[in-house]
């Protein structure tokens, strides 16, 4: 085989492999991930820390916030779904998201009424609506009332603890 030949199968492949769907053998590979079990968790924040990366650690278990139009998902177009980086939980689906211009993915609804939890927030000096996930209790963002119809709410969540995965035979 060539040099060249060999150059060129890699970057074809590479290139594939950023537009193919998301399969299971691209989820994280931890004890408590899971698209389809929808058992509450219940694991320390020391047992996260040992799982997790430190940077989606931070956000999800710290109550950390990713900058505003740094994420990966904040301007993200596709139809697909959005699940919890965390533990796999289904989120929010991409026909519920909207183009909000505040620099984070946002979204009018969740994909069903339990896949989230409120919590009040008075951090910071202010009053807001902290959105966890329904199944890890990993914080995802906060909910606003600046949202278009039908719900007028504003589901501002960090990229970093969301994971897309795309419809298949969808097309980007």
């Amino acid at each position: 085989m060539s040099l060249t030949f060999i150059i060129i199968h890699v970057v074809f492949i590479s290139s594939f492999s950023e537009h193919r769907s998301f399969s299971d053998h691209d989820q994280p590979k931890h004890k408590y991930y899971s698209r389809t079990d929808t058992t509450i968790l219940s694991v320390s924040d020391a047992e996260w820390k040992k799982i997790l990366p430190a940077d989606v650690y931070h956000v999800a278990r710290e109550k950390g916030t990713e900058r505003a139009f740094t994420g990966k998902y904040w301007n993200q177009t596709g139809r697909g779904t959005y699940y919890c980086a965390v533990c796999g939980n289904n989120l929010f689906r991409s026909d519920a998201k909207f183009a909000s211009e505040c620099g984070w993915p946002s979204f009018f609804e969740p994909h069903r009424k339990n896949a989230v939890l409120y919590e009040a927030d008075k951090s910071h000096g202010m009053e807001r609506i902290e959105v966890l996930c329904g199944r890890c209790n990993s914080h995802l963002g906060h909910l606003f009332d600046d949202g278009p119809e039908p719900t007028g709410k504003r589901f501002c969540m960090n990229s970093i603890v969301l994971e897309f995965v795309p419809t298949k035979g969808v097309s980007f």
